[in-house]
């Protein structure tokens, strides 16, 4: 998704220059001409920045959904306050809400105060946050804590409601821990058949608005001890996975061969189904981002390799991504 973004403003700003000098080399046109070039290229701004907040789908799903923001805000707690106003119902920061997607925390919540450090945020909002109906309430914490935690540095967060730590939310009686990280989870499934051995995984699918491709999280709690990212792999391939609404672009007759990880890089060794084309042994993007962001949820890792044959075919660092 960033990729696109990215690779879709360099080739605007390219094709600018060109028109710019096949302009200049020209002779000299009439105004009237030169007014509808003028009009033809596009200003780009080289200072644009975007972000990812959690936002609640057509689906009645939390998704990942890209958004522009503010250039200057650098700094954590700059930051942490302009993607919340982006979760605040007709908050300031409403009009950057893609289509088919809504914020979830209610619209006469306040920001209390922020306070960044040492990788955590204490964060205070006002009672009304919890003014939601019982099904939503996980939902708004799920929201809150995967967006906050794209911010680099940003991992862990205490969350305070009108100045007291939240350990249980009201209506559906849910125990928090005092610090919240993503392995809270989000989107939460459960197939189990026992108490014990239970797995926590987290898979990112593709679902689609209109034409638009978007990446969806959902955290599995399952009786499975293999290693997370081969039921991942098995989930991305559709084995498991039955919800019309959520989608992989990994052929079913991918297979994961193996797995090795040392010094922050993980390697995933598959066989040629994983790519879309066998010649230029491209993957495809979207094949890329669910594998990716699905392993930066599991694993404390820094890089991934993508390898079949043996040979590297792409490469994914993952604080990038997300």
């Amino acid at each position: 998704m960033l990729k696109k973004m990215s690779i879709k403003k360099i080739l605007v700003s390219t094709s600018a220059l060109f028109a710019l000098f096949l302009v200049y080399l020209m002779p000299k046109p009439q105004s009237s001409n030169l007014k509808d070039i003028k009009q033809e290229l596009e200003y780009v701004d080289k200072n644009i920045v975007t972000g990812n907040v959690y936002l609640e789908d057509s689906n009645n799903y939390l998704a990942m959904a890209t958004v522009a923001l503010n250039s200057k805000e650098t700094d954590v707690e700059a930051r942490a306050k302009e993607l919340l106003e982006i979760l605040i119902k007709d908050g300031a920061g409403e009009s950057k809400i893609p289509n088919g997607f809504k914020s979830l925390i209610p619209s006469d919540t306040k920001i209390l105060s922020l306070k960044y450090e040492g990788g955590v945020l204490k964060l205070d909002l006002s009672k009304e946050v919890l003014n939601v109906e019982e099904e939503k309430e996980e939902k708004v914490i799920e929201a809150i804590v995967y967006t906050l935690t794209t911010i680099e540095g940003l991992d862990k967060i205490v969350l305070f409601v009108d100045g007291d730590i939240l350990t249980k939310l009201p209506k559906s009686k849910i125990n928090l821990p005092s610090t919240l990280d993503r392995s809270f989870g989000i989107n939460k499934e459960y197939n189990l058949t026992k108490a014990k051995d239970i797995n926590q995984v987290t898979v990112y699918y593709v679902s689609k608005f209109n034409d638009n491709y978007y990446y969806v999280p959902v955290t599995k709690y399952l009786n499975d001890d293999r290693d997370k990212i081969k039921i991942v792999i098995d989930e991305l391939t559709g084995n498991t996975n039955y919800n019309s609404n959520l989608m992989s672009f990994l052929d079913s007759n991918t297979k994961l061969i193996s797995v090795t990880n040392s010094d922050n890089v993980m390697q995933l060794e598959f066989n040629s189904s994983i790519l879309n084309n066998l010649d230029t042994k491209d993957i495809l993007e979207e094949v890329i981002y669910t594998i990716s962001l699905s392993v930066e949820d599991n694993y404390n890792v820094e890089k991934l390799v993508f390898s079949v044959d043996k040979e590297e075919v792409y490469k994914s660092v993952l604080k990038e991504i997300n």
